[in-house]
């Protein structure tokens, strides 16, 4: 009964009852594939890298294997140049215990990439390679971050694994906390760094740039600025995203003017850039926000992509609900655009 409630249960509904332990399916996933993933979210709460008694690769084995094995035999064989292991006999499972996690992630998304770009056609089968290809790396990726809830990696160290962890809330950067137990999980970490840093106070919300206060107890600027700015990081975030799940349409990133969606859908279009690039694209987002990128200077620069001239720009400007503006005016807001956010200019735009 259980069971077929859970086949039942919305994405939105699964990552309430699951939290921390959520694992997401994107749209549009092979059947088989999206339930070996809500199968193995049900079962993995007790398992880890770490475990002896629990070893994750074991739970990826028994459950995900099989799925993904079927799943690429409906294939037709030129897929299976793009997941590693594929036709050599070897499974999902003992791939990753030879390369590890990290490495899996990096080379799976690599090889995801080199499909969009060569061998993508945008077909209902493309589509849905992607997709379940997407949600195998969002897991991999979690299980690779996955801790026992007391973790005792290193002599002296007992911290809180299951305490929330993942990006800064206004970067993409790892939160303090994330990145020192990504140092203890690697046994990096000196008797003297353990000593030190068990007095201070992990942020598991901020990076270091973005800590709230400084190490002399003033408040940090650097924050202040970025927390003013958090709900326009947030909306750059979500239109990246979604641009990047859809690339090939020019209206992806739903900002709800056309222009601005142009934007997006130029910046990034080539670039091979996945919504599972979270961190480059968050660091993209924050570097919009800072820059004050707004959306008027988006369309500005749709607009001198297209070949308009300033005052022809201005004139175009006044009929999308701006104010009234002048060829000065134009050009002043240009001005102020960095170089890595010009159109014209791919070779100075951000690194992905």
């Amino acid at each position: 009964m259980l069971s077929i409630m859970v086949d039942m249960e919305s994405e939105e509904d699964a990552q309430k009852r699951l939290g921390p332990y959520y694992i997401s399916i994107w749209e549009g996933c092979a059947p088989g594939v999206s339930q070996a993933i809500k199968d193995f979210r049900e079962r993995w709460k007790p398992y880890s890298i770490s475990s002896r008694r629990y070893p994750i690769w074991r739970l990826i084995h028994e459950v995900v294997d099989p799925a993904v094995s079927a799943y690429l035999a409906t294939l037709p064989a030129r897929y299976s140049g793009y997941v590693p292991g594929a036709g050599t006999g070897i499974g999902f499972s003992a791939i990753i215990r030879l390369v590890g996690f990290d490495a899996m992630v990096r080379v799976q998304r690599q090889l995801l990439r080199q499909f969009i770009k060569t061998e993508d056609t945008q077909t209902a089968r493309d589509q849905r390679f992607v997709a379940s290809f997407e949600s195998l790396i969002d897991l991999v990726s979690d299980c690779g971050r996955k801790r026992p809830k007391t973790s005792t990696a290193v002599r002296g160290v007992s911290l809180n694994a299951e305490r929330k962890h993942g990006f800064c809330d206004l970067c993409g950067n790892l939160s303090e906390f994330s990145a020192f137990m990504a140092i203890v999980a690697e046994e990096k970490v000196n008797d003297v760094e353990l000593e030190n840093r068990k007095k201070l106070e992990l942020s598991h919300q901020y990076c270091n740039r973005h800590r709230p206060k400084l190490p002399n107890g003033e408040w940090n600027p650097v924050y202040r600025k970025a927390k003013r700015s958090l709900s326009q990081f947030e909306v750059e975030v979500a239109r990246l995203s979604r641009q990047c799940a859809r690339p090939s349409s020019p209206q992806a990133a739903a900002s709800g003017d056309p222009l601005v969606d142009s934007y997006y859908y130029r910046y990034l279009l080539h670039k091979g850039v996945q919504p599972a690039d979270k961190a480059a694209l968050r660091n993209l987002a924050r570097l919009m926000v800072d820059n004050k990128l707004s959306d008027t200077k988006k369309k500005m620069l749709v607009l001198l992509h297209s070949g308009f001239n300033q005052s022809v720009i201005a004139s175009k400007l006044q009929g999308h609900g701006q104010k009234s503006l002048t060829r000065q005016a134009v050009s002043k807001a240009l001005t102020s655009i960095s170089e890595i956010f010009d159109l014209r200019k791919p070779n100075r735009h951000f690194v992905f």
